[in-house]
């Protein structure tokens, strides 16, 4: 896999069991850039660790006089340079590739896996936990993919140097293949302690990305109560959190990296020391001290990737512990090997999308029955248990929630035992607070569909020509579609998104609809017309509406009641206002003084119908 291949079409199904696992499996699917970075990097160490070999040749040439040795020497030393300024380049050029196709393929596992878990995703891990993973966390994962194999090289070419000093040198030969495990192996009672201390900061460091991320997201509220100040200085101490953490974790390194430096100076004063002796006893020549002291110095740049290792994997394991904290998250409380486990997506990349099914919606959990090609309207009792609804209906329950409960059921035909892609074309769910992405109207409205509905009749039916005229004002060729849609719709007002985010909806023309208050941010004049218009377009349709505007009740087909979790009562809206006090409390606001007020005797019916035609 080359840079230009990327994306990967299919990047796989993760082991997430844990963090090292993942770390395994990222590399065991890279083995081929692996082996070339591998390959690459003995050229380049091998290099390095043969210019010592030739030097103490080049001495003992000028030493004896001879010029053809020495001729020899210098023309090997130059071709050894060659190899090392080529190994290095090619070492470079695919161990940055092997890093990037790794953060690649975790960002493509993590994008898959959010866009299968939906708004449940959030439920379960903090945004800015997410955010975390999706940015830094892939860099660090990355980076230990792409420092295993330079750090193979630099170990085998450590072990090959020790091996060829004791052929070549037995006397010094055994102090330096003693010297160097010692060197290597020195650091290791610290790791435990720098690695802890990683995890630490990076520990800190999620915690304020995520103060950040919500505190951005509620700017606007905030600076509507005054409380700016309060989570600046909340951040202000996270930050400092991190900045303290990251000095102790820096202070570690830093005495790690002090004895990789002050280890091989001791061993390099006791080869030389011990050399010394034996040069003036006759028993080593001057070029082999010579090339025993190179080899030494020459060591020390394969010995930095022993420290680097470590440090890539200190950093990198609470990284994909993370990553695979989320990316071990299923869409239903099932067991990961049943049904569709959906890891990642890659079952619905091998099966495709399926024809989506048919017939009425049902939960079981609720007892709520949305028969097909009707518009059966949904009002709950407690406005948290709407939302739940929504994410039930559309194959995605909340994760608290799933243990034990059947799944909802499209004609005969579960949604959980469906792929996910053929779920999201039987079913859609429009959020609450739909999300609108930045791009042009017409980008915003290419969506999956399937052509029965197109954008014009969608904006028409979601009442958005007061839109269409404002987005042809700010157009340079006065072409609505073409105006440019700022990040989140923040352009707009609020009755504009929404209006927006429901024509998209319209325009996807599923098999079954479902809208989550999908007119609670515009007035009612133009509440009656989306009415009017979602009833007129999705006839024939299946269509869900969870909403407690009488408006949008008194024109649906089938009117649903449900309280503390299941239906109570089914009927038409009118019907419902007079015969049901619970009801009429959550649609009409009433109080509970009203409440006693509207006790049998009371008069009812005209305090309703008059509380109809005003909102009407």
């Amino acid at each position: 896999m080359q840079i230009r291949d990327l994306p990967f079409p299919d990047p796989g199904v993760p082991d997430a069991r844990s963090g090292p696992r993942f770390l395994l499996w990222l590399g065991r699917n890279q083995l081929g850039g692996q082996l070339k970075s591998l390959a690459w990097g003995l050229l380049h160490f091998g290099a390095i660790a043969g210019l010592p070999y030739m030097v103490g040749v080049a001495v003992e040439a000028v030493l004896d006089r001879s010029g053809g040795r020495l001729a020899l020497a210098g023309a090997l030393l130059v071709l050894l340079g060659i190899a090392i300024a080529v190994g290095d380049t090619m070492l470079h050029r695919t161990a940055v590739t092997n890093w990037i196709t790794a953060a690649a393929r975790v960002q493509q596992l993590l994008a898959r896996k959010t866009a299968a878990l939906g708004s449940a995703l959030t439920r379960r891990v903090a945004a800015g936990e997410v955010v975390a993973v999706s940015t830094g966390d892939v860099e660090k994962i990355g980076w230990f993919v792409e420092a295993l194999s330079r750090f193979a090289a630099a170990a085998l070419t450590v072990v090959l140097v020790c091996i060829g000093l004791v052929v070549y040198q037995p006397a010094l030969g055994v102090i330096v293949a003693v010297g160097i495990p010692a060197l290597a192996l020195a650091v290791l009672p610290l790791l435990p302690r720098a690695t802890r201390r990683a995890d630490f900061q990076r520990e800190k460091a999620g915690r304020a990305t995520e103060l950040a991320s919500d505190t951005v997201a509620g700017l606007r509220v905030l600076r509507g109560i005054g409380g700016e100040e309060l989570f600046l200085d909340r951040y202000r101490s996270a930050s400092q959190e991190v900045r303290t953490a990251a000095v102790r974790s820096a202070r570690m390194w830093a005495v790690i990296s002090a004895i990789q430096v002050l280890m091989p100076g001791l061993l390099l004063i006791a080869v030389v020391w011990q050399g010394v002796h034996l040069a003036r006893e006759g028993r080593v020549t001057v070029g082999e001290l010579v090339t025993v002291y190179s080899a030494i110095m020459m060591l020390n740049y394969p010995l930095r990737h022993f420290e680097e290792i470590a440090m890539a994997y200190s950093f990198s394991r609470p990284s994909a512990k993370r990553a695979a904290r989320v990316l071990s998250l299923q869409r239903t409380a099932e067991a990961a090997g049943s049904r569709d486990a959906d890891s990642g997506g890659s079952r619905d990349a091998e099966s495709g999308a399926e024809e989506p099914p048919t017939g009425d919606l049902y939960d079981p959990a609720t007892g709520l029955l949305a028969p097909a090609g009707r518009l059966t309207a949904v009002v709950c009792g407690d406005p948290d248990e709407a939302g739940r609804l929504a994410e039930r209906l559309g194959g995605h329950p909340a994760f608290d929630e799933a243990a034990g409960l059947p799944s909802v059921r499209l004609g005969d035909v579960p949604l959980d035992d469906l792929p996910l892609a053929t779920a999201r074309t039987a079913v859609l769910v429009q959020d609450k607070d739909p999300i609108l992405l930045s791009g042009t109207l017409r980008d915003l409205l290419d969506v999956p569909a399937s052509g029965a509905v197109g954008p014009e009749e969608a904006l028409d039916a979601a009442q958005c020509s007061d839109v269409l005229d404002a987005l042809a004002q700010a157009s340079v060729d006065d072409d609505p579609m073409a105006a440019h849609l700022t990040e989140r719709g923040r352009s707009l007002s609020g009755g504009q998104r929404q209006r927006l985010a429901l024509a998209r909806s319209l325009v996807t023309d599923p098999e079954a609809l479902v809208l989550d208050e999908p007119t609670s941010a515009v007035d009612s004049h133009t509440e009656a017309r989306v009415a009017d218009g979602i009833r007129h377009l999705r006839a024939g349709r299946t269509t869900v509406v969870l909403t407690s505007s009488p408006l949008l009740l008194d024109r649906a087909e089938r009117v649903v009641f449900l309280a503390d979790g299941e239906v109570t009562a089914v009927g038409a809206h009118r019907e419902l206002v007079h015969s049901e006090p619970r009801y009429r409390a959550v649609v009409t606001r009433e109080t509970d003084a009203e409440r006693v007020a509207a006790a049998p005797g009371a008069d009812t019916q005209t305090l309703t119908e008059f509380d109809i035609e005003e909102t009407a």
